[in-house]
């Protein structure tokens, strides 16, 4: 896998398809990456504190790397 943690790259197929953003994360065994503010989910997080507040969370989700690449 030639796409490395902190490279620039380019979304080239999919729904975010044409979508630029950095590597937070590389996954070499599972062949994907995750690319800040691409992909992105909402997910609830419950409060398990008293004092603490349940919120709706956008996370990036991994992609396949062969969706993605370089640019310089």
């Amino acid at each position: 896998m030639k796409i490395k943690k902190g490279d620039n790259v380019i979304v080239i197929t999919g729904s975010n398809k044409g979508k630029k953003g950095k590597v937070l994360k590389a996954m070499p065994s599972e062949n994907k990456v995750i690319v800040e503010g691409v992909n992105m989910r909402k997910k609830a997080h419950k409060a398990r504190n008293k004092g603490d507040v349940s919120q709706i969370l956008e996370i990036a989700m991994p992609i396949h790397v062969s969706n993605v690449a370089k640019r310089d």
